[in-house]
């Protein structure tokens, strides 16, 4: 994943910056595929359902909370019980649109159901036996009929993820000031908004990285991020960031202190230290930032960037100071505030979801 050439792009009567190669200048979000109906209301249900985790206390929605653009709000997400995860939950609205999961960009977006089946079997995450899963599902009548509904057959793991992945596929932000704006729409944004997409465009460097209609480029980069001292001092964190350094087959794992990010993938040094560029789209409401949550806000990441980025030698040579006064940063702010929509709510309780069916009479009668 080296960095992408530069080029030259204007923006609907914007100031012209630098933007990546092969034409990913900013844009509206396509529109996406159709999903079935049916496994898209079955894959909703089960992403709000703790039968799926492994001691059925733990489900989708605890790290991805509508009321929190999806994410979780926290530095540093939660894991499965007696673990804790050492890094910033993703948002997964508009996930369909990314090339690559994960912070370290471990796995192809391209076929989101194998995401799922990551988190849900990972011992940190969901820590759940696809068998045993597929044993639940078949004894909760509701499940059983929207298993029929949706895939013609009984309840299987395989189908289970398909289906969570069909209902995330349809997480897509709706009525965006910013996509109004660039779609012809002059009042969608504001004024101040507008030389914050000048300065995104030109002074600020933004574009470099954060391109294309998802605002990713989709590479790895080290931006100098300081590391947040809660995973090498909270020991049910750090166990976790061992495991998973272990398992990756990340060499000398036990005495790193820092996170390795792209190394992981590659096991080259060169890649020590940097992270996959996220989608900028729902960024107000998906704080704090950054892999490991040390910036708590929008203005704190403009502050970061305006600096210069950390102290790394390894850190991207384009990261240096900006130079931008109080007001264009504000106005920067004001301009990444267009980048999200309405809000996605949607309040699914316990007591919404399907229950287990009662053990039959002649059940009983015969044990």
């Amino acid at each position: 994943m080296l960095p992408a050439a530069l080029t030259l792009l204007a923006l609907v009567g914007m100031t012209a910056g630098p933007v990546a190669a092969g034409g990913k200048d900013l844009g509206p979000l396509p529109k996406v595929k159709k999903q079935n109906p049916a496994a898209v209301e079955l894959g909703k249900l089960l992403f709000f359902d703790n039968r799926i985790s492994g001691d059925a206390d733990i489900k989708c929605s605890q790290c991805h909370i509508p009321e929190k653009g999806w994410s979780d709000g926290q530095e540093l997400s939660t894991g499965y019980p007696s673990t804790e995860y050492f890094r910033n939950s993703k948002t997964v609205l508009n996930a369909v649109h990314a090339e690559y999961f994960y912070w370290e960009g471990r796995l192809d977006a391209k076929d989101m159901p194998t995401q799922v089946r990551d988190i849900i079997t990972e011992s940190h995450f969901h820590a759940a036996d696809g068998r045993i899963m597929a044993q639940r599902l078949k004894n909760i009548p509701k499940y059983v009929e929207l298993f029929k509904k949706a895939y013609g057959g009984e309840p299987s793991f395989g189908r289970m993820i398909k289906a969570i992945a069909a209902f995330e596929r349809t997480l897509v932000s709706k009525n965006v000031p910013f996509d109004k704006f660039i779609t012809g729409d002059a009042g969608a944004i504001s004024a101040e908004a507008k030389q914050g997409l000048a300065l995104f465009k030109g002074k600020a460097g933004c574009i470099q990285c954060h391109n294309g209609a998802y605002f990713s480029d989709a590479e790895a980069h080290n931006l100098g991020v300081p590391e947040n001292a809660r995973i090498f001092l909270e020991v049910k964190r750090h166990i976790t960031f061992r495991s998973l350094l272990s398992f990756m087959g990340v060499p000398n794992y036990h005495n790193l202190r820092r996170d390795p990010g792209f190394f992981i993938v590659t096991k080259d040094p060169a890649d020590m230290g940097k992270f996959l560029t996220p989608t900028l789209r729902e960024v107000s409401r998906t704080g704090p930032y950054m892999h490991n949550g040390v910036i708590k806000t929008l203005a704190g990441v403009v502050d970061f960037y305006n600096a210069g980025g950390g102290k790394d030698p390894l850190k991207d040579k384009r990261i240096k100071p900006l130079g931008l006064s109080a007001k264009e940063k504000a106005a920067l702010v004001a301009f990444l505030e267009t980048l999200s929509g309405d809000p996605i709510i949607i309040k699914i309780t316990k007591k919404d979801l399907p229950k287990y069916e009662a053990i039959p009479d002649w059940y009983k009668v015969q044990n």
